[in-house]
């Protein structure tokens, strides 16, 4: 029991009795759509009580239980919709995590035949199906089945890596080392998967570890180390190497193997927007290996995704206490408890911890975190102190801590103390673009250093084009030096890559008004107002709305030029990033005419809108324009006409 923690991380109310079928599927709808699944859950049960033969309400029911990690709930409806080909995807692979649990491999693979499969249908039920025929004693028949799968350049490195493991569990040593070090070699491949090829490295070390080729092992580390620094799990990995202690495989059994794949595939998939879609993948996973701490890791930081601080909690909870990563989780949980303003709970909570292990860095930035999510800059600033205290010799990876202390002391308006720290962390990490801008920034909105703090922001922009706070110091930066036409160019990019914060769009309207464009100011100010922003922010757009923006050197907005508005211009959507929560859609988006799509075999929402749309997380947008669909992805089959929506903006 963690302190501080109540017995109970999640409490769920009762769902209230609903006398009619409409009445509870609109409540299930609007509860899944709120990410409420155990409501969502009891609704849908309720309005089956109505009508025990929907097979759709019967389909919803069985996803949402399957996402809620209610597994064993869900088997009564797969089995009932084992013949439905618009969702036997989910219910026939769910029969066979099933059957691998029973290790009836036999069945395992009869349930892994589809009728209609999409790239990534074919990949999992190929994968799972050679688990299968290697379960059932046949391993050169289930690297045979591998071979044959064909499909997208990007199954390589699951298949290679599968391939290793398959051979690594038959004894066949020579077989699997060749196909772990192709895997490990395809490093460009692990730039879109980045958990699997470093899951990849992790058991090619620890075979190697286990055929006693330590010097080797180490080198796969340090590779591995190059491309992602301070992965826990390789840490720990390396210390047991170099102590001489056994390692244990990585995927032990052919249960263990199905569960690999359907991690790696939810992890690869977890990029923003297709969080349903992970979570299904995630939770067979766990199905199959319940204890696993990276599932579970995973399906937690699915739950951050979704605001869902509690349910993270929960899964952070139970992470085995001897698991590497379990430090990790405990401090990631800290987090989750602030977010829920339980902000006395994570300080004891996150103190424990730290004062568990003096030392860790990380520790000290969560709880300096917490404090400075509560305004407490000056216990943040404390905390800093402490972690800088301890470090003898600070390194590269040491750059946060003075970064984090830089903002404590600028928020505190100690500027001659924030400075050094910003400066302290570019000589640990040059060209780092989250500390060259709030440097940057900051010596703008000071008015110093301009056309130093101006290149700063510059080189930050260039290494992150789609962070919409960047490039709103760029704009700000242009903007405070009188270049208000660069400004405005700048910030409206800013605004359509972050259209749901209040001062990037405060901003837009200061240079809108600078230029002429009066109206649109006042329209930015309007919106920024409505946003609900920050007091300070509030007061100064209140303010602005009744008398506008002062003259500039003795000219009045009146006087400046008039400027045409500038033409709206479809730009590419931001990257999504893995260590951020998925954006709101922009304010202001193209009219587009939506077009007409005709579905083929085997294909599933995401599918379509990754291959006609350019990012699979669209597919939200066309679910939400075919009412046909009802909100459930698989109500979706082959010839059925859909409206997909235009270019994003």
């Amino acid at each position: 029991m963690i302190a501080g923690l109540p017995a109970e991380a999640r409490q769920t109310a009762e769902p209230v009795e609903i006398g009619s079928f409409t009445g509870a599927y609109l409540a299930a709808r609007v509860a899944e759509v709120d990410n409420d699944l155990d409501s969502a859950i009891a609704y849908y049960k309720q309005a089956l009580a109505f009508d025990p033969q929907n097979q759709q309400l019967q389909q919803s029911l069985m996803l949402a239980l399957i996402a809620q990690g209610r597994f064993d709930e869900s088997l009564p409806y797969a089995e009932k919709l084992k013949a439905v080909p618009d969702i036997e995807r989910f219910s026939r692979v769910a029969l066979a995590v099933d059957a691998f649990r029973k290790k009836d491999y036999t069945a395992a693979e009869t349930w892994l035949k589809l009728a209609v499969e999409s790239d990534l249908d074919r990949l999992i039920t190929a994968v799972m199906t050679a688990w299968a025929k290697s379960g059932a004693g046949d391993s050169a028949e289930a690297l045979a089945t591998l071979d044959k799968v064909e499909g997208p350049e990007w199954y390589a490195l699951f298949k290679t890596y599968h391939r290793a493991l398959i051979a690594e569990t038959a004894g066949m040593t020579g077989e699997a080392e060749k196909a772990y070090q192709a895997a490990f070699d395809n490093v460009s491949a692990g730039g879109a998967a980045p958990e699997t090829w470093i899951r990849v490295a992790e058991a090619y070390a620890g075979f190697l570890a286990q055929r006693g080729d330590k010097d080797k092992a180490i080198e796969v580390l340090d590779k591995a180390e190059e491309f992602s620094t301070g992965r826990v799990p390789l840490v720990a990995l390396r210390e047991k190497i170099e102590k001489g202690q056994p390692v244990s495989r990585l995927v032990a059994d052919p249960a263990d193997g199905a569960s690999e794949i359907l991690l790696n595939l939810g992890a690869a998939l977890n990029r923003g927007g297709g969080e349903p879609f992970v979570r299904l993948y995630l939770q067979y996973a766990l199905a199959l290996k319940p204890d696993s701490d990276i599932v579970l890791l995973q399906l937690a930081a699915v739950a951050e995704q979704q605001d869902q601080a509690e349910e993270a909690i929960a899964l952070y909870g139970r992470i085995p206490a001897d698991s590497p990563i379990k430090r990790a989780a405990e401090l990631q949980l800290g987090l989750n408890l602030a977010d829920l303003d339980r902000h006395d709970e994570a300080i004891v909570h996150l103190k424990a911890l730290l004062d568990a292990n003096p030392d860790d860095m990380r520790a000290y930035l969560a709880l300096g975190g917490v404090y400075a999510s509560k305004e407490d800059y000056r216990s943040a600033a404390e905390v800093y102190d402490r972690a800088v205290a301890r470090l003898k010799e600070p390194a590269e990876a040491n750059w946060n801590i003075f970064y984090q202390r830089g903002i404590a002391y600028e928020r505190l308006k100690e500027w001659p103390k924030a400075e050094p720290n910003f400066r302290k962390a570019l000589e640990l990490f040059p060209d780092q673009p989250q500390v060259m801008n709030y440097l940057g920034y900051s010596w703008v909105d000071m008015n110093m250093n301009l056309e130093e703090g101006l290149d700063l922001i510059r080189k930050a922009v260039d290494l992150r084009p789609s962070d919409g706070y960047i490039v709103d110091s760029l704009g700000w930066a242009y903007y405070r030096l009188g270049r208000f036409e660069e400004a405005v160019v700048e910030l409206e990019r800013a605004v359509s890559l972050k259209p749901d914060d209040p001062v990037l769009n405060d901003h837009l309207g200061d240079a809108y008004w600078r230029v002429g464009r009066r109206l649109e100011a006042t329209f930015q100010w309007s919106h920024a107002r409505d946003m609900e922003p920050e007091p300070d922010v509030l007061t100064s757009v209140q303010k602005k709305l009744t008398a506008g923006l002062p003259p500039v050197e003795g000219k009045t907005a009146q006087d400046a030029p008039p400027v045409k508005p500038a033409p709206v211009e479809a730009k590419p959507a931001p990257a999504a990033d893995p260590d951020k929560k998925s954006e709101a859609a922009p304010v202001e988006t193209l009219a587009a005419t939506p077009a007409a799509y005709k579905v083929l075999p085997g294909q599933s929402l995401w599918s379509i809108a990754d291959d006609v749309l350019g990012n699979g997380g669209r597919y939200i947008e066309i679910l939400n324009l075919n009412p046909q669909l009802r909100g459930d992805p698989g109500r979706l089959v082959p010839g059925q006409e859909l409206v997909l929506p235009g270019p994003a903006n």
